[in-house]
């Protein structure tokens, strides 16, 4: 991790945790939840979402998260399906991010991009490539049904109401197994959310990049 590597991530996880957290709140308050509004989180400004730990996830091993935009289901008109809707949001918004970056690539390799200067051409080539990358890493990422990703709040969304138990005993117990997850994986090389995630991202930067 040297400075010429900081300088190309930085924008693009700024941009992925930003929009992600931002389509929550918009989401939210669309719907008639105006918590995050109030709170000053429906903004595209990235210090208003960071997380430091997460954010420090994603420049060590390319997932990672933001901090959460505050919801109050009580504002629902139908909570259970509205949260749903919410916690989609963010991993569509990076789908959305990842599409766009896979366009700009393509674009780059139809010579579409020339004109730009040469010294120009490659950080830009490089920057937009990880943007392709985090914004699939973290889409998949959150994706995962475990508390507190979006995957869980949109697993229990889906769920039948009797299944409420083994829910709550998840939100109780997941950010536990989340976290140990990825101390394995920092500890031994060995990562099992990588593992999970990985041959998503390079199937997708594949399919929307051409790479």
């Amino acid at each position: 991790m040297n400075l010429q590597t900081i300088v190309l991530l930085l924008p693009p996880i700024l941009l992925a945790l930003t929009f992600h957290e931002f389509m929550h709140g918009w989401s939210a308050n669309r719907l008639g939840d105006p918590t995050a509004k109030l709170a000053g989180r429906l903004t595209m400004n990235p210090l208003a979402h960071l997380d430091p730990f997460g954010t420090l996830m994603l420049f060590l091993v390319r997932f990672g998260w933001a901090r959460p935009v505050p919801v109050d289901v009580s504002y629902f008109r139908n909570p259970k399906r509205d949260l749903l809707i919410v916690s989609l949001a963010g991993p569509l918004a990076n789908l959305f991010l990842a599409g766009l970056s896979g366009l700009l690539i393509r674009g780059f390799h139809a010579g579409l991009f020339t004109w730009l200067p040469g010294i120009a051409l490659e950080p830009l080539y490089l920057m937009v490539l990880l943007s392709l990358q985090i914004n699939l890493a973290l889409a998949i990422f959150n994706l995962i049904p475990i508390p507190p990703l979006d995957g869980s709040k949109i697993l229990f969304g889906l769920l039948p109401d009797r299944y409420e138990h083994q829910a709550l005993w998840l939100e109780q117990y997941g950010g536990y197994i989340l976290m140990g997850l990825i101390l394995f994986g920092m500890l031994t090389h060995v990562s099992i959310l990588g593992l999970l995630i990985n041959p998503f991202v390079r199937f997708f930067t594949h399919l929307l990049g051409g790479i």
